[in-house]
């Protein structure tokens, strides 16, 4: 017997959905397999597993020293025992600048580092999508290609440029080329950040201005708009949640990041992450302060990945299926 039968004009499949495609039923069909029990189960063993470590790390930091350093986090369920001095002596450190400076700072660079690629990609991804111009496809690929060179092979050309130049052992290996130095300070830190995000965003943003249909481009300049009107109006609210997702991404990389941070930043322009790592002490006296300095370090990240979460979740499903 056939699978399938010829009511009216309507086809109806094994499983009665009038007109239902090749990809409507695919969809379906891993619909159903990632919500059966077994999948659901498997998903929560893995946040478990993946969660684990971080609860650990947050039942620390409310432990008193002298336990953390003789007992695992797991004996606090047994004798439990919470204070605040973790936090209070976290708090009251200072490296050159005090923990409540380094997070403001941390503020102060990953906004910008997080605004500008997506910016200037953007306006890149655009003109790479709907902007017909001589190379435009190879010129494309070299962009993309950009993404396989590590930032660590730019950053000495970059600290000559930015006119720190590179001193090993009091002796000046790369003197600086640039008349006003931005070593040291936040632009250095922008630049850095933006460059190294760039091929990537591009790439991101390309793919999803790409995959605006073409009747409304074209219906847009029709109706006389440019392409100014029809980047604003048109393909940004469309590449939103992947703009969304990706900015979460690269607020990430930066607040996390210590290598940018370790050479192009100092004193009292230092984030978070450099000031961690003088919280243990010279030798590592006060690895317990750790615990509560992670947490206080991971506030900001937290408020800006629930903010974003739903534009995260669509960002990552857009252009995953046509039809």
């Amino acid at each position: 017997m056939s699978s399938s039968q010829t009511t009216g004009l309507l086809p109806v499949t094994r499983a009665g959905k009038p007109g239902e495609g090749a990809t409507a039923k695919a969809l379906r069909n891993t619909h159903r397999k990632l919500t059966s029990p077994i999948a659901t189960a498997g998903a929560l063993i893995l946040a478990a597993i993946w969660t684990l470590p971080t609860f650990g790390l947050f039942v620390s930091s409310f432990r008193p020293p002298s336990d953390i350093q003789t007992n695992g986090w797991w004996n606090f369920f047994a004798h439990p025992t919470v204070t605040l001095s973790n936090y209070t002596q976290t708090l009251q450190f200072k490296s050159g600048i005090s923990v409540i400076q380094a997070l403001t700072n941390s503020v102060t660079i990953t906004l910008p580092a997080a605004i500008l690629p997506i910016t200037i990609a953007l306006l890149m991804a655009y003109a790479f999508a709907w902007l017909d111009f001589p190379g435009r496809d190879w010129l494309f690929i070299a962009v993309f290609a950009m993404q396989v060179v590590p930032l660590q092979m730019v950053l000495v050309p970059l600290l000559k440029l930015y006119g720190g130049g590179l001193a090993i052992g009091g002796l000046q290996i790369f003197p600086g080329v640039a008349s006003t130095t931005l070593a040291n300070g936040f632009m250095a830190v922008w630049i850095t950040h933006t460059i190294s995000a760039l091929p990537l965003a591009t790439f991101m943003l390309h793919n999803s201005l790409a995959a605006i249909p073409t009747d409304i481009m074209e219906a847009a300049k029709i109706d006389g708009a440019g392409h100014g009107q029809i980047l604003l109006r048109i393909a940004l609210p469309l590449a939103m949640p992947t703009i969304a997702s990706y900015a979460i991404f690269q607020f990430l990389w930066v607040w996390n990041d210590l290598l940018v941070a370790t050479i192009f930043s100092s004193g009292q322009n230092a984030p978070i992450t450099k000031l961690l790592t003088d919280l243990s002490g010279s030798y590592g006296q006060q690895w317990y302060l750790l615990s509560a300095g992670t947490f206080l370090a991971i506030i900001v990240p937290l408020i800006v990945f629930f903010a974003l979460q739903r534009f995260f979740v669509r960002g990552l499903l857009a252009g995953a299926t046509k039809g």
